[in-house]
């Protein structure tokens, strides 16, 4: 991974949805975010993963397995101590202790709620994924538009046009989907 200066904790609810999660580790692999998780984020994602998706045991563990492999930097440790001391919601006290503990700018996560302004330091913001997209796509849309057209050429089981990888982020990040067809320039559409 390359270390890029801005740094987020991505939670669990973000690295389920298959096309959010590639497109965020895919942001991360280019160099313009430097990703964190913990264990118990990762825990709680294989456990998504299997309920929510319908994902075997074994896949969704070799999934997680996968994203530790390719980000082993991303692991944090040593944050368990600030954990009392997080105002948010009980569960997800972990995931902003881990925040905290790296110094990371954003948490990208899609429960708003349990990460109010109220309870982060100033330096520290919560976004959901789709906004914080199209932040990453308004500072460097020619490394995002490049991102997933590599993203769509590496999936081939079945293979996937760019335009049908972005019908399927428009299921969770439609603003997002939305602002890179309106860059796409002809060249990227593939049938």
């Amino acid at each position: 991974m390359i270390h890029a200066p801005f740094l987020v904790v991505l939670d669990a609810n973000v690295l389920i949805p298959l096309s959010v999660c590639d497109t965020l580790l895919s942001a991360a692999q280019e160099g313009l975010i430097q990703i964190h998780w913990t264990e118990l984020i990762l825990e709680e994602t294989r456990r998504n993963l299997v309920k929510k998706i319908g994902l075997s045991e074994g896949a969704a563990t070799r999934r997680v397995a996968a994203m530790k492999t390719a980000f082993p930097e991303a692991m944090v440790t040593g944050h368990e101590g600030l954990i009392p001391a997080m105002t948010n919601s009980e569960k997800d006290r972990h995931v902003l202790a881990a925040a905290i503990h790296v110094g990371a700018q954003t948490i990208v996560t899609s429960n708003l709620r349990d990460f109010g302004q109220k309870h982060l330091p100033v330096t520290l913001q919560a976004q959901a994924p789709d906004t914080f997209l199209q932040h990453l796509l308004s500072q460097a849309p020619q490394i995002v538009l490049e991102l997933l057209r590599v993203q769509a050429e590496a999936l081939r089981n079945p293979p996937i046009s760019l335009t049908k990888l972005l019908d399927g982020l428009a299921r969770s990040v439609p603003d997002f989907a939305r602002e890179v067809c309106e860059l796409l320039p002809p060249s990227f559409k593939n049938p």
